[in-house]
């Protein structure tokens, strides 16, 4: 959802004209949180549309503002239980950093802590009666049980009563309920379990979800927050880039991000568009060249016209892209959302006819009352719930133990399903740095004059910041020509777009493209592969002395082959590259590592597309990279993989699977542990439904006592589902 769309306005809005406000709702952190508050906002006569995402927790409502108003459209929200404002334009803050400090940290701490005081209360005996309400002994430990179940259900006691009153049923309520009649009949420790899990499992929740909220934010910073607009005498002014209208012209120095999509009008300078495409090299600009916002000047002055609003540059809408990817649901989340709309109804119905229907036929209240309770408690999918974190946290702990990071369940389970990967380039497949890979002297030269020439040009070289002079200069370092034993390089120059140049022990050294230099490379152009020479020349004709030639390239990955070899005999039937680089680099570096197919010069959103027709072709898609413009891709796929150290932090947020250590041979392990998880998960599942099933079917008979329905039911079930789910832990790496 765009940030346009969040303008505040009075509740009165003109008649008949269709408005879209956006809310922010802190609490809105999951799909069913969603899927309720649309029921309950589409109900609302001239609500046209609603759109929420748990990922932004941002809700936006197309209305009739004839028909109704903001403040309805908040009240309705509240009345669920969830905090609403209008949208000021920005984001919430990200509280990934504080969620396991912050209150609803606090609060599952805080219950849990009482509900092991009170476990080993009951255990030891020492458990002293303390009051008798209701003609009932109370100990110390009943307190204490009652205590955590009232601090684990802080949050979600007030959504349950809410919901109850608004007639919308759901998981919130059903805990309140099983929660009170649970401490109702005595059954204190139940209720506190009870609480603490689901307290527990909000809290993992909403990690989970500022995690992922994170990844637009990182995006959102990419983009300069103001911009230096010229006015028609050519002075600078500082402008918000919301300012800035088509026509603009603004001033972009060295070292700036560029503020808008543009044209340059004048200036000539390097600029680095990896960002954007992910690649390393910058692209040189000048007069009618295109640029984008989020890329960065490295070189020279440029003034440029904008082309597009902030709202429509390329870098928003690879956010829109992001957003867009997140909030498309897998059939999995289809289903859980149809199922969870009708289960609590019926348990409810099924749990209050248990006590209702013998009660009206004159049988006692209290005795159907705790079948009733036992009905809820046994229904209430705790064991459901669990069996697959544990599964997740197991197979997780694992995977991270053999290098590899997977950031949640359903891309643990989902990886085993992929049969098709596709790879990024640059620090995927490759290093993503560019390495000298030999270095060459004219002929004739003498060894004196090639060491004098090599030092003057690490001189140089030392002296920019350009990409290709830092891989030239590390080279040189590597060699032994240290920085304290180069010599002084006086009227150094850097000429944007061509090289850089200076006096070096009395003579003019220029070091750059061959074009510039007006020498020719030795040897046939190598595809990949980029070449700088270096020269001495006189002051007066510029003749030439000697040369020396930097090849340099980006180079596969050590063991890139082996790992695609891996995967395909793990069952992966097809492999495919997706670059902003060249087509001639691409399909060099492709029959190097053994990649099936190569698709190459595209931009975030042709990667998305490209996914998007894989997906119809062959099924779930996996899609490796790295940069922030793989995260479009990294979102829109089955699962998004990023490379651990290489990764931007956008990216390794967006990602589902980051590997650690660059290396990709662990790709074959996450899928065999991918495998194994579903394997355990579906067991769990099933052992729970089968379980709950016949305790469901037996509990009108009276043969589940509510001690019974939370060990057998509850406890049992999540005790066998948990040392299933434990033996995903001894997996090891197989190599």
């Amino acid at each position: 959802m765009s940030a346009s769309s969040a303008v505040p306005r009075s509740d009165t809005a003109p008649p008949s004209v269709v408005t879209t406000a956006t809310f922010d709702v802190p609490d809105m952190d999951c799909a069913s949180c969603v899927a309720r508050i649309r029921g309950r906002l589409t109900a609302l006569d001239g609500v046209l549309g609603v759109d929420g995402s748990p990922i932004s927790r941002t809700l936006s409502v197309e209305m009739d503002g004839a028909r109704v108003t903001d403040r309805r459209v908040r009240d309705e929200v509240e009345r669920l239980g969830y905090a609403a404002r209008i949208h000021t334009g920005r984001s919430p803050a990200n509280a990934t950093s504080g969620v396991w400090r912050g209150g609803v940290a606090r609060i599952a701490y805080a219950s849990m802590a009482l509900f092991v005081v009170a476990g080993l209360a009951r255990w030891t005996g020492y458990d002293p009666r303390i009051a008798a309400p209701f003609a009932r002994a109370a100990t110390l430990s009943d307190l204490l049980f009652v205590v955590a179940a009232l601090v684990g259900g802080w949050n979600f006691f007030p959504r349950g009563v809410a919901a109850a009153r608004a007639l919308a049923l759901d998981m919130n309520f059903l805990m309140t309920v099983a929660i009170i009649g649970a401490v109702a009949v005595g059954e204190t420790m139940e209720a506190a379990a009870i609480a603490f899990l689901f307290a527990l499992s909000e809290l993992l929740e909403r990690y989970a979800v500022d995690r992922a909220r994170g990844s637009v934010e990182a995006l959102m910073e990419l983009s300069p927050d103001r911009a230096r607009r010229l006015d028609a005498a050519g002075e600078e002014e500082w402008v918000e880039i919301e300012a800035l209208v088509v026509g603009d012209e603004v001033a972009v120095r060295p070292g700036d991000r560029v503020p808008a999509d543009g044209i340059v009008v004048a200036g000539r300078s390097a600029i680095d568009e990896s960002p954007i495409t992910g690649e390393p090299l910058s692209a040189d600009k000048s007069v009618g060249d295109r640029v984008h916002s989020g890329t960065i000047n490295r070189e020279g002055w440029l003034r440029l016209r904008v082309e597009r609003l902030a709202a429509d540059s390329t870098l928003a809408r690879i956010i829109r892209l992001v957003q867009d990817a997140e909030g498309r649901k897998t059939h999995t989340e289809q289903f859980v959302e149809r199922f969870a709309r009708v289960y609590t109804p019926i348990v409810t119905l099924a749990a209050a006819l248990v006590v209702a229907i013998p009660v009206l036929l004159g049988a006692p209240f209290e005795p159907w009352f705790v079948r009733g309770l036992t009905l809820l408690v046994i229904a209430c999918p705790c064991a459901l719930v669990i069996s697959t974190p544990v599964a997740v946290v197991s197979g997780i702990t694992a995977a991270a133990r053999n290098g590899v990071l997977i950031k949640g369940g359903r891309y643990l389970e989902a990886l085993g399903e992929v049969k098709v990967f596709a790879f990024d380039k640059t620090g995927t497949l490759t290093h993503g740095r560019l390495a000298v890979e030999r270095v060459e002297f004219s002929d004739g030269v003498e060894p004196e004059a090639a060491q004098r020439l090599l030092r003057a040009a690490a001189a140089l070289e030392r002296r920019s910041e350009h990409p290709l002079a830092r891989a030239i200069a590390e080279h040189c370092g590597a060699m032994g020509l240290r920085a304290d034993t180069l010599p002084p390089v006086a009227d150094f120059r850097s000429v944007p777009g061509r090289g850089a140049e200076g006096r070096v022990d009395g003579r003019l050294v220029r070091i750059g493209a061959p074009e510039w230099l007006e020498v020719d490379p030795p040897g046939e152009p190598e595809v990949g592969r980029t070449v700088v020479a270096a020269r001495a020349v006189d002051d007066a004709s510029g003749s030439r002395r000697e040369t020396v030639w930097f090849t340099l390239a980006d180079r596969p990955r050590e063991g890139a082959a082996a790992a695609l070899d891996a995967l395909r005999a793990g069952g992966v039937v097809h492999t495919v590259m997706l670059t902003g680089d060249g087509e001639g680099p691409a399909r060099a570096v492709a029959a190097r590592v053994g990649v099936d197919e190569v698709r190459a010069r595209m931009m975030p959103e042709d990667k998305v597309r490209a996914l998007e027709e894989l997906e119809r072709i062959h099924g779930p898609v996996a899609m490796v990279g790295d940069g922030v413009n793989d995260a479009p891709a990294l979102a829109a796929s089955s699962v998004g993989i990023v490379m651990g150290a290489m990764g931007s932090d956008a990216s390794l947020e967006t990602a589902d699977l980051a590997l650690m250590g660059d290396d990709l041979s662990r790709l074959a392990y996450a899928r065999r542990m991918s495998g194994l998880a579903r394997r355990v998960i579906r067991q769990n599942i099933a052992a729970a439904i089968v379980v709950k099933a016949l305790l469901v079917l037996a509990v009108p008979f009276g043969w589940v006592p509510l001690v019974a329905a939370v060990i057998v039911g509850d406890v049992g079930v999540s005790l066998g589902v948990t040392v299933n789910a434990l033996r995903l832990a001894a997996v090891r790496d197989g190599r």
